[in-house]
């Protein structure tokens, strides 16, 4: 866990605390959690009852609060401050049944800024920090806290099948990552961080050309020179081919029925890649792709070695009469 419980700090000291993790001092902010975790579960209990989800509520506050502790003009006003991030995790989970993403601070933000994580960290003054620091997570970490924060696709059991897990270790790698990330974002505050943005530029290129590939007339083999022949793709059915000619085999399916990709989000991490795209279905068939997908490339000496996709759920579908548009879907993309 982040947090840990032990004895309460007076409450005078809560300013100087404040003061103590803002500057970067671990033990300033471990104290300072341990003085108002068990309000700001009290808080999450209200909204969700008891369980694991009240606690992910108060984890994800932990994250959220260390990220943006520098911002908290008023020390004094540290309670309501984490409280207010609890209750918009524990409403969030609520309402969408996904978590609220890291750097989320303040109950009146608009919907617009919660949907929108990334921008909201690169909208931060300390965004280099962060990013700096979940570089530093061990792959497995990394991995499930880039997929939990940053994606749409972000519940345990679409981790865990994105992952190739059980749920269960989906709960312990977060755990994991959140006691990484405490550790390590006081201890790189003031190194040099190298800005994220170049990597991610360069693989939102990579992805947007090869799902575009095949509506350009483009080669598999340049297009996707950095994915190894070799390389083990898992469809969300369940299946696995192996190398890249199955995938553009799809890929070419789709465009010939009228469907297109547009990527809505890229994270590059330490030997991983994370794509999020919409399918723009056509207008007699809207329904023959689901509404977008989460693509998670496992890297390895250079080369991908290993692509998982996963579907964003289908909304509900309206009884269709005409027999054109009960087309059916091809079973790999769709």
């Amino acid at each position: 866990m982040l947090l840990s419980t032990s004895r309460p700090v007076p409450a005078d000291d809560t300013a100087q605390l404040v003061r103590g993790a803002q500057q970067g001092d671990p033990r300033s902010f471990a104290l300072l959690f341990d003085c108002h975790y068990a309000g700001m579960l009290a808080v999450a209990h209200r909204i969700l009852g008891g369980g694991p989800d009240a606690e992910d509520a108060c984890q994800d506050a932990a994250i959220a609060a260390f990220s943006r502790i520098g911002e908290l003009r008023d020390p004094g006003a540290v309670r309501q401050w984490l409280h207010a991030i609890v209750r918009n995790n524990c409403r969030t989970m609520l309402r969408a049944r996904r978590p609220v993403p890291v750097g989320v601070a303040g109950e009146n933000l608009l919907p617009s800024e919660l949907d929108d994580p990334v921008a909201r960290i690169e909208q931060s003054a300390m965004r280099d920090w962060v990013w700096h620091g979940l570089q530093q997570l061990s792959p497995a970490a990394q991995t499930v806290a880039l997929l939990r924060y940053f994606t749409e696709n972000n519940s345990y059991e679409q981790i865990a099948e994105l992952c190739g897990t059980p749920v269960g270790t989906v709960r312990s790698r977060l755990s994991e990552a959140r006691r990484q990330l405490a550790e390590v974002l006081p201890r790189v505050r003031d190194a040099r961080h190298d800005g994220a943005g170049t990597l991610r530029a360069e693989r939102r290129e990579e992805a947007a050309t090869i799902l575009s590939a095949v509506a350009d007339g483009a080669s598999v083999t340049k297009v996707a020179a950095r994915w190894a022949e070799d390389m083990v793709f898992w469809w969300p059915d369940g299946t696995r081919t192996i190398g890249r000619e199955p995938l553009f085999a799809v890929i070419r399916q789709d465009n010939d029925l009228g469907v297109s990709h547009k990527i809505t989000g890229v994270l590059a991490g330490s030997g991983i890649t994370i794509w999020e795209n919409a399918f723009i279905n056509p207008p007699e068939d809207p329904f023959h792709c689901p509404p977008g997908a989460t693509w998670l490339l496992r890297e390895k000496g250079g080369l991908v070695r290993e692509v998982r996709l996963l579907h964003t759920p289908r909304p509900a579908r309206p009884e269709i009469s005409s027999a054109a548009n009960r087309t059916s879907a091809s079973p790999a993309m769709s």
